[in-house]
């Protein structure tokens, strides 16, 4: 474990004395820039840390708080290397999770160990406006999804990314875009992966996961990719719209969503059933003001895992479908009000889950964007005929 950790830092040292030069970026701009002697390399490397504190109670019928829970976590803690190699068109990037949230989820399909590698992927740019990606890395789903953890509007992602979203995996990407005229942009992501997510030592289990995801900018490009980032810091001068619409069949899937939850296991090894998932999403901004929606949708074709006999083994697919709305306003003083409205309707008659109505408000301010700031919000979950909750966050972003 020690030997696994001094491994990056290792890897620090030996490039700052080795490469031709080494910049010192602006705050936000990672630690270190590095050019190869011959140029035909580069490497940014950056590091960022959240600290989050977590207060929940549960809410009884005479409207009291009980059962009061805090926790203090170092919620994410990662190294990031990225640029190219030989040629500008062959990029790369490399994250690594130090943190316990980032490495969690060890299991016999992962040989028992920690899982450090959050992306390690190589992006090349074979003909004019194609991209072939191989690698680990996130699949082109969800819009709240591929947004960095570091650039959310709220201190975390809604309920409806932890229930349906389709994470990372090991495979290929193959990426393009067009424009429809001078401004209309259109962009393609298809991508084919093992299914089972990252870090998978023991095998292809299951079958695969196919991937498609198509996306409109009518009005043209964001600021610096704001269609993938929470909050108008930019302040759009004219309105700038996306929406998109993605379908991903994981065919005989071996997991209780997709290719997260927990493997579904029978008598006879392991139980399998073709996952779907759908999304249609977007982002808008203008002037401070920012709106993104999501809408996704499950199913499966035997949802309810089986023993040879026929027996239910207890595990079951988390089919239903969840609605996600959010919006925000950034003042010029760089402080931003938020409120956020989630519903969650699983299929009560399979997996046993009532819906769920969840409605947050949230303060942010940006000291430098999204590299420095400082996020708190409020949550009250609904749940039918369950027990309600109410939660506050406070969390603290440093990206270097």
């Amino acid at each position: 474990m020690k030997k696994l950790l001094i491994l990056p830092t290792f890897l620090l040292l030996f490039m700052v004395v080795s490469a031709q030069e080494t910049n010192a970026p602006a705050f936000g701009k990672g630690l270190f820039n590095l050019v190869g002697k011959d140029s035909t390399w580069t490497m940014k490397i950056g590091t960022r840390m959240q600290f989050l504190t977590i207060a929940e109670w549960d809410k009884v019928e005479d409207g009291g708080l009980v059962n009061p829970e805090q926790n203090f976590l170092i919620r994410r803690a990662r190294l990031k290397f990225d640029g190219f190699a030989y040629s500008p068109k062959l990029k790369y990037k490399i994250e690594l999770g130090l943190s316990n949230r980032d490495i969690s989820g060890a299991s016999e399909f992962t040989r028992n160990t920690p899982r450090y590698i959050l992306d390690a992927v190589v992006m090349w740019n074979f003909a004019g406006n194609f991209e072939l990606w191989a690698g680990q890395t996130k699949l082109p789903g969800n819009i709240e999804r591929v947004i960095s953890s570091g650039n959310l509007q709220q201190v975390d992602r809604s309920l409806v990314n932890s229930r349906f979203n389709i994470d990372r995996d090991v495979g290929f990407q193959l990426r393009h875009h067009f424009n429809v005229s001078d401004n209309f942009l259109i962009r393609e992501k298809i991508a084919l992966s093992q299914g089972e997510g990252r870090n998978v030592t023991q095998g292809n289990e299951g079958g695969h996961q196919y991937t498609g995801r198509l996306e409109f900018l009518p009005f043209g490009k964001f600021k610096s990719k704001g269609d993938y980032s929470g909050s108008d810091l930019k302040r759009e001068e004219t309105p700038k719209l996306m929406f998109a619409v993605n379908y991903d069949i994981n065919n005989d899937a071996v997991k209780t969503r997709s290719n997260l939850g927990s493997y579904m296991i029978n008598d006879v090894g392991l139980y399998e059933t073709t996952i779907n998932t759908f999304f249609f999403d977007g982002m808008f901004k203008y002037n401070g003001f920012s709106f993104m929606w999501e809408y996704a949708d499950r199913d499966a074709d035997d949802p309810i895992a089986t023993n040879s006999d026929g027996s239910p083994t207890g595990d079951v697919v988390q089919v239903g479908n969840g609605l996600n709305l959010q919006s925000g306003y950034l003042f010029p003083s760089n402080w931003e009000v938020s409120g956020r409205y989630t519903n969650i309707k699983l299929d009560e008659g399979i997996t046993g889950r009532a819906p769920e109505t969840q409605y947050t408000i949230g303060l942010s301010r940006y000291i430098v964007g999204h590299k420095l700031k400082v996020q708190t919000d409020l949550s009250y979950l609904d749940v039918d005929g369950g027990t309600d909750n109410w939660m506050y966050r406070l969390q603290l972003d440093v990206h270097f």
